[in-house]
């Protein structure tokens, strides 16, 4: 089958999903082309069977700003002349679904035969922030009316698409996944004594965007009480607006000593692998793949009862869950976590047979291929 897949480039989690599904249909024959502003930085290497495809917007006087929209839908026509796409996989509604809308509907404007088909997956924001602003809604929710086949990454952001948006619409719901082959635990030699030189320090994580729906003031006031109990260090990984308030809140507690801000990474396996605990405070996931990045890695997860976590985390058996906010309860998990040495394994295992049950590539890619072969 040839596939367009549209995706933005970022280490954000649309673009990581996005790419790994790219490779995974091309290592399962079919023949791909990603459609992005820029190279996604997770395709760094020649995959058979994957193309990418740059989208290009030129600036004119005439414009105040980019016609990204309108370049991009511009790039899906040309691509699905040459290739004869099938399917155009649009990762986000707006600007992606609307772009292969519009270009589907240029496709068969111009010839008798049908254009490709529009996938579209939701994946959150562009629901819970874009589709929520009066300023889009109206786009996001024809641009989802008019595909011909839409997921969501959680029955969560499934249900507060049709709430928010009243979309009438049949939304199948296919989770983010992992390459299990992948995502496992495996320590770099060496790598946990430059954060935690005394083997008895815990090595607490946290990694995102450090927007403030993330809640990073509560991640450094839960280490604090953890660090208060039990010698811990915490690695933050990631950027954003929140950085300084996380600095700030550290000196306040006086834990800045035992907080290590690496920015953004583009691997975190081999963090992952020294950690002892992740932190996961957020306002709301839609699905929470930083969480099941953890779990396959065997770091148990303290996270907020929101969004999507619940459908990834079972309470009390894969990890902790609890009200957003709540930061006295998610210290108390995460302290019997990092004391109880059985009840770390009991989580760690049944945290990694959950991922290896209902998260690997290989059991959600056939859900995506079932799609595309029932809208084709």
């Amino acid at each position: 089958m040839n596939i367009g897949i549209v995706c933005y480039a970022s280490m954000g989690g649309s673009g990581i999903i996005a790419t790994e599904l790219a490779m995974a249909l091309a290592d399962r024959g079919h023949d791909v082309h990603m459609i992005s502003a820029d190279q996604p930085f997770r395709l760094d290497t020649f995959h058979p069977g994957l193309s990418f495809h740059q989208v290009q917007t030129p600036s004119y006087p005439l414009f105040r700003e980019p016609q990204y929209l309108l370049s991009l839908a511009n790039t899906v026509v040309r691509i699905a002349r040459e290739r004869r796409l099938e399917i155009v996989h649009a990762h986000y509604a707006v600007p992606h679904a609307t772009a292969a809308v519009l270009a589907r509907q240029v496709l068969e404007a111009s010839s008798a035969e049908r254009g490709p088909r529009v996938v579209t997956t939701l994946h959150g924001t562009d629901i819970t922030i874009v589709g929520a602003d009066p300023s889009y809604s109206e786009i996001v929710a024809f641009s989802i009316d008019q595909s011909d086949a839409v997921t969501a990454v959680s029955e969560s952001l499934r249900r507060s698409t049709c709430r928010e948006l009243a979309v009438h619409r049949d939304i199948e719901v296919i989770p983010n996944f992992l390459d299990c082959d992948r995502y496992r635990r495996r320590e770099p030699p060496g790598l946990r004594n430059r954060y935690a030189a005394d083997p008895g320090t815990r090595i607490v994580m946290h990694v995102s965007n450090f927007r403030p729906v993330k809640r990073l003031d509560s991640v450094v006031e839960i280490f604090a009480r953890l660090a208060s109990r039990v010698p811990a260090t915490l690695l933050l990984v990631g950027d954003g607006p929140e950085l300084v308030t996380a600095r700030r809140i550290a000196r306040e507690l006086d834990v800045a000593g035992q907080v290590h801000y690496l920015g953004a990474q583009e691997d975190v396996l081999p963090l992952l692998s020294i950690a002892d605990l992740f932190l996961l405070p957020s306002e709301q996931e839609s699905f929470g793949l930083a969480a099941l990045e953890a779990m396959a890695c065997g770091a148990p997860v303290v996270a907020s009862n929101a969004g999507g976590l619940p459908e990834v985390i079972d309470h009390g058996v894969t990890g902790f869950l609890h009200e957003v906010g709540d930061i006295e309860a998610m210290a108390r998990s995460g302290l019997a976590l990092l004391n109880d040495p059985g009840l770390h394994r009991r989580v760690t295992a049944a945290a990694v047979q959950r991922v290896r049950e209902l998260f690997c590539i290989n059991r959600v890619i056939p859900m995506y291929e079932s799609l595309y072969r029932r809208v084709v």
